[in-house]
């Protein structure tokens, strides 16, 4: 009898890992499961600065990888750089897989955004948030040459993971990791 009340609670247990983890976000599952060694080519078409960067080993981020991504990522009004939110770069690549694209080159339209870039750009657009997740390094707007956008589009979606704005007429997707969300801009 005691023998079964051991298995009866390892069971219970391993259950409850298993729905425990089922209820992470994708992003931070993929993470977890990561054997192989994650890179991203990136294309910043404002400051024409190219990077392949391999930031991820298999088992943690590598910070001087981290570094590079932030500073092709930072805020080109004011050449001031942040730390952007690493869960961005496994987005990323989730998507890439997702549309079974192998080292693709991101066109990166805006990464980083200062507080006072950002207010700038409110002035001359409605469509930029006064609170945007560009301010807190937690937002990308992108686009990947070849790859319609609709398609980026579902592919960031699928994963059901912070925000994903479509923004057809200016030619870009912008992902976040903020709350779940999506919407259609310009």
């Amino acid at each position: 009898m005691e023998q079964i009340d051991k298995n009866r609670r390892r069971w219970l247990s391993l259950g409850g890992i298993v729905l425990g983890t089922s209820l992470l976000p994708t992003t931070v599952r993929a993470h977890l499961s990561t054997k192989k060694p994650l890179s991203l080519r990136f294309h910043n078409i404002n400051t024409n600065e190219r990077l392949v960067s391999k930031f991820h080993n298999g088992k943690h981020f590598i910070d001087a990888e981290l570094h590079k991504l932030n500073y092709i990522l930072r805020d080109r009004r004011t050449n001031r750089m942040t730390n952007m939110d690493p869960r961005l770069f496994l987005k990323i690549d989730q998507i890439q897989k997702k549309l079974a694209l192998q080292n693709a080159e991101v066109k990166i339209i805006c990464g980083y955004r200062t507080a006072k870039t950002n207010a700038k750009m409110r002035r001359r657009s409605r469509g930029v948030a006064k609170k945007s997740y560009h301010i807190k390094g937690q937002a990308i707007d992108l686009r990947v040459t070849g790859v319609p956008l609709s398609s980026l589009y579902k592919a960031a979606l699928s994963l059901h993971n912070g925000g994903v704005g479509y923004y057809p007429r200016s030619n870009f997707v912008h992902i976040d990791t903020g709350p779940v969300r999506t919407w259609r801009g310009r």
